[in-house]
């Protein structure tokens, strides 16, 4: 099928090899090309690949019988975002808690006293299924409205299997339906449940949970990566070494929660475990980011949650220089959200070209 778009002012193109990962140097990654006074760009698709772009009057004449056309009306075309890391099904909010933020709460705090994840947990297992997938349709469909493409999106909003598994369905109803790319992560180790402890529920989700993700899979469910918050006061580093480890023996990529709040030696556990991807980072070592640089490791960096929770922000530009590959997520989630990247060229002190162009690089494969 030979389609023809058309009527374009602006065409931003990636300028770096994707077919290698990619370590962000100081250059810019992008390309921005501009049609002449009077003159509009088009772009040539052969099967849904791009065959070539140039000026339209040229691009046309090439084109004798196209099977579609698409105007564009003056507008920019761009390559689709990639949102490395979201948290997008679940019930209720936790509008309540900003208001203890701004009184000075902590994350860690807000959790111990019963909100954070458990709150949205309660609200979550309430829920059915009709309910979530509906909550998620609406999310994703905002998220597709906004340039991205493809998506990171997590479990964790039910710890128990149950409910774990109720997310699991509504994330796969989501990937066969809605016309974005959902990588899907299984984060059962998202908190500790109140009835249990760390230790316990490991055994709990290594003996019990996994293997039933197993089973899901044999069955075509589709399930790419886990995920565990390995951090002080939820899964210490050997716990979260456990859970990652059975999970990748059945096949999942490691792309875990690491140094969010404190320097737990996450970082340092991604590189030895070999992980896809590692996440925040904010309090990542130097040893830690070298680690990671070593294995390949992504860091996906979420510098406006950094903000919201008033953590200190990502050492993008040291993780960067260290070699590291990077991508970038708006870490999507009832706790905190920020949808500008304006604002993350701020906080993480990159140009908005470099922004723009990690969001737009960053492999698929990164995060599946």
């Amino acid at each position: 099928m030979r389609t023809v778009v058309r009527n374009i002012k602006t065409i931003v193109n990636v300028l770096c090899d994707r077919s290698e990962k990619k370590r962000f140097d100081e250059t810019d990654q992008v390309e921005i090309t501009t049609s002449g006074s009077g003159s509009r760009l088009a772009i040539l698709t052969e099967n849904g690949i791009i065959s070539d772009f140039g000026e339209e009057e040229c691009m046309l004449s090439r084109t004798l019988d196209p099977d579609n056309i698409i105007d564009c009306n003056g507008g920019c075309v761009i390559p689709g975002l990639i949102d490395a890391h979201t948290h997008p099904v679940w019930a209720g909010d936790r509008l309540h808690e900003f208001t203890l933020k701004l009184k000075g709460a902590s994350y860690m705090e807000i959790h111990e006293s019963g909100g954070g994840i458990n709150y949205t947990v309660s609200k979550t297992s309430a829920a059915d299924e009709a309910t979530l997938y509906n909550l998620l349709r609406q999310r994703l469909l905002g998220m597709i409205r906004k340039g991205t493409t493809t998506v990171e999106c997590k479990t964790g909003y039910g710890l128990y299997w149950a409910v774990e598994e109720k997310l699991l369905r509504v994330l796969n109803r989501a990937k066969m339906e809605l016309p974005i790319d959902i990588s899907i992560t299984f984060l059962s180790a998202h908190s500790v449940p109140k009835d249990t402890n760390a230790s316990d529920f490991t055994e709990h989700i290594v003996s019990e949970q996994i293997p039933k993700v197993k089973d899901l899979i044999q069955e075509k469910f589709s399930v790419d990566n886990i995920d565990v918050f390995c951090e002080k006061g939820v899964y210490d580093i050997e716990q979260s070494a456990k859970i990652l480890q059975a999970g990748k023996s059945i096949g999942l990529n490691l792309n875990f929660h690491a140094d969010e709040l404190s320097d737990t030696g996450g970082a340092e556990l991604a590189g030895r475990l070999g992980a896809r991807a590692a996440s925040h980072l904010e309090e990542a070592s130097p040893a830690g980011v070298a680690a990671m640089a070593a294995s390949g490791t992504a860091a996906v960096l979420l510098p406006t949650t950094a903000h919201l929770l008033r953590l200190r922000p990502p050492s993008a530009r040291a993780i960067i220089q260290a070699g590291v590959p990077v991508a970038l997520g708006t870490d999507f989630n009832p706790n905190a959200y920020c949808l500008s990247m304006r604002y993350a060229n701020r906080r993480i002190e990159q140009s908005p070209r470099k922004v723009y162009s990690i969001r737009i690089y960053s492999r698929r494969d990164w995060i599946a």
